[in-house]
């Protein structure tokens, strides 16, 4: 029989730093409640090490399950999680925890994002007997936090991510080609450097395929996706990546918006080139991104423990607006959104989001995507966004230290 071996074995002590975070912020906010059950797939990967095909128990005394329905032999593999078993229904669920010494207690927290509402009904017929009370928050809190072992993967991911834009790419293409052509050519930079192939968000029904590539006023164009950059994508269907029709011209920027993800964890990065020589740059396009450097910078010395996300927002928004760019500041009109930052790890969009109503101080551990940017109606969008670790003492950038417009002649 052939034995196999996992390319990866998350330590067991590392999963014990995270149940641990997870029962303490548990026992906060549901005291009640006996333990959590979790669904999402990326949730249980955070909680176990590997993508089981299932549900994870989490008691808050005693040793965590996972039950998946298909895979049982990778999970064993992957995890060092010393139960996992299998199950066929959500019947199931009750009588295997007991039978595995873990059981379930009248109260249950229970990741209602990681359900579809169907799904949800299913488990509160078949666990009649149990209250719910939700625990999504304690998975988005306790993911926000990242150990030293996911610092150290997103530190690698940024070194290569900041290579990948602001190295590679500008060797790879030049004015007159079009968005499709400058996205392959960002794929062949990027899985040179590594790039793991897929890129995942936490919000319900969100999508995301390469990133962003948008040549001139394809910046602008209206959005479906939650951020400034516009992007008029492959089709109506596909509204990802870039356009075969879209040429980048001179006298125009282009903008790459892509994650990079390295075994699971993800950095975000904006890179603007310029199609031409630096001194064939227009003064308002300058100076717009001159000001989008300014407000990262602004936002990089204030992001440290203690630091409140809603205080930075509103300091950023003054910045643009002082400057003289606050219409187009975060997109022009309807496209606008209302943060100028957020959370990244596991997935592109994490905790917290530097907006309005986020007053919870910021940790050490954190990582944070930090993205002015400004629209410029005719011509395009210009800023920058870049990832940045929050450490004891402040905030480190580890997607690079180089802002400017790459120049491509």
């Amino acid at each position: 029989m052939t034995r196999h071996t996992a390319i990866e074995v998350i330590p067991a002590e590392e999963l014990e730093v995270r149940h641990a975070r997870c029962r303490a912020l548990l026992d906060a906010q549901a005291p009640e409640a006996s333990g959590m059950l979790v669904f999402a797939r990326v949730n249980i990967y955070h909680l176990t090490g590997t993508l089981g095909n299932g549900l994870f128990w989490l008691p808050k005394e005693g040793a965590p399950v996972l039950l998946v329905r298909h895979g049982i032999e990778r999970c064993k593999l992957e995890s060092p999680l010393e139960n996992i078993l299998t199950f066929r229904s959500y019947g199931d669920i009750a009588r295997t925890l007991e039978g595995a010494g873990s059981p379930l207690g009248s109260t249950v927290a229970v990741e209602y994002s990681g359900l579809t509402w169907q799904l949800g009904e299913m488990l509160r017929a078949k666990l009649a007997d149990r209250t719910f009370v939700p625990c999504d928050n304690v998975l988005t809190l306790a993911r926000s936090v990242k150990t030293q072992w996911e610092l150290a993967k997103l530190r690698i991911a940024g070194q290569r991510h900041h290579q990948s834009l602001h190295v590679d790419l500008p060797k790879l293409i030049r004015p007159g080609m079009n968005e499709r052509e400058i996205s392959h050519r960002a794929w062949d930079a990027f899985f040179a450097r590594g790039h793991s192939g897929i890129l995942r968000m936490n919000s319900f029904g969100e999508e995301i395929f390469l990133g962003h590539v948008a040549a001139g006023e394809n910046g602008n164009y209206p959005n479906h996706f939650n951020g400034p950059l516009g992007v008029k994508g492959e089709h109506p269907a596909t509204p990802y990546m870039g356009y075969a029709g879209s040429v980048w011209k001179k006298g125009y920027p282009l903008a790459v918006d892509i994650g990079f993800c390295l075994e699971g964890y993800h950095t975000d990065k904006t890179q603007l080139y310029w199609g031409g020589k630096a001194d064939t740059i227009p003064d308002t396009v300058r100076r717009a991104h001159d000001t989008c450097i300014a407000i990262q910078q602004h936002v990089a010395e204030r992001m440290c423990p203690g630091a409140i996300p809603s205080e930075i927002y509103r300091e950023a928004m003054q910045m643009a607006d002082k400057a003289g760019f606050a219409e187009g500041f975060m997109a022009l009109g309807k496209s606008k959104v209302p943060f100028v930052g957020h959370g990244i790890g596991l997935g592109i969009d994490e905790f917290p989001v530097l907006a309005n109503k986020f007053d919870a101080p910021m940790e050490t551990g954190m990582v944070m995507a930090v993205e002015p940017k400004i629209g410029i109606e005719g011509i395009g969008m210009v800023g920058v966004e870049n990832t940045f670790e929050i450490t004891e003492t402040g905030s480190t950038c580890i997607t690079g230290n180089e802002y400017d417009m790459v120049c491509v002649d």
